[in-house]
């Protein structure tokens, strides 16, 4: 009988912002020529990353991040609204990228969570994702969520039916937009002080050294 594995740890994920361009696009840009490849399904370029960066939507859209203890943005999603069509349900796409170093914690699954219940709040009755088919680790995130996988050859879409928003949905993203930002406040202040005491020490190096040679000179002046 196999063991249960561990629910991975809640990390709290943060809503990004224009200003957070930067961050991204160097996040994007260290994922492998291989994660590239599965994140936008072709082999992108550092030049194609910098357009999408650029073309990002942050007043359509909901980017979202994890940030480690230096602030580094070690994974992202985007989730992108569809534009309103009469007639059609109104639908949402789901995207994740998360550094290699910290891949197999769960954070792909738990940037899915949080885009369903943005999504369910913003009226999307759909969430679906469009991935290669052997993208295996995002296809199992949208399996294990409830979606339905379609496979047509190399490509595969999974579309998950999102029930109306709730009381429960909207007290949901409000208790985790708070704890992420005072997550990344906590963070900010422990990165400004770790910097902080680098540099005294740096500068205590530094000052030590210079002392050193001033007695040297001076032990050799006297000789």
């Amino acid at each position: 009988m196999r063991p249960r594995r561990a629910k991975p740890l809640h990390v709290p994920i943060r809503v990004l912002h224009a200003m957070h361009r930067p961050q991204i696009l160097t996040h994007l840009l260290a994922l492998s020529a291989h994660d590239r490849y599965l994140r936008f399904g072709y082999p992108a370029s550092d030049s194609q990353i910098e357009r999408y960066v650029e073309t990002l939507n942050f007043a359509r859209d909901e980017i979202y991040g994890v940030v480690n203890r230096k602030l580094v943005l070690i994974a992202m999603a985007h989730l992108a609204f569809d534009a309103p069509q009469p007639g059609r349900l109104q639908a949402a796409e789901f995207g994740v990228s998360v550094l290699g170093a910290y891949r197999g914690r769960g954070l792909g699954a738990q940037l899915y969570e949080r885009a369903v219940v943005h999504a369910r709040n913003k009226g999307v009755q759909t969430l679906y994702i469009h991935a290669l088919s052997e993208n295996a680790p995002m296809l199992r995130i949208a399996r294990n969520a409830g979606a339905t996988v379609h496979r047509e050859g190399s490509e595969s879409e999974a579309y998950l039916k999102l029930p109306p928003p709730d009381l429960s949905s909207h007290l949901s993203e409000a208790w985790e937009d708070q704890i992420a930002e005072l997550d990344y406040h906590l963070k900010l202040q422990a990165f400004q002080v770790q910097t902080y005491l680098d540099t005294l020490r740096l500068w205590s190096g530094v000052a030590a050294g210079q002392s050193k040679r001033s007695a040297d000179l001076a032990t050799t002046d006297r000789r």
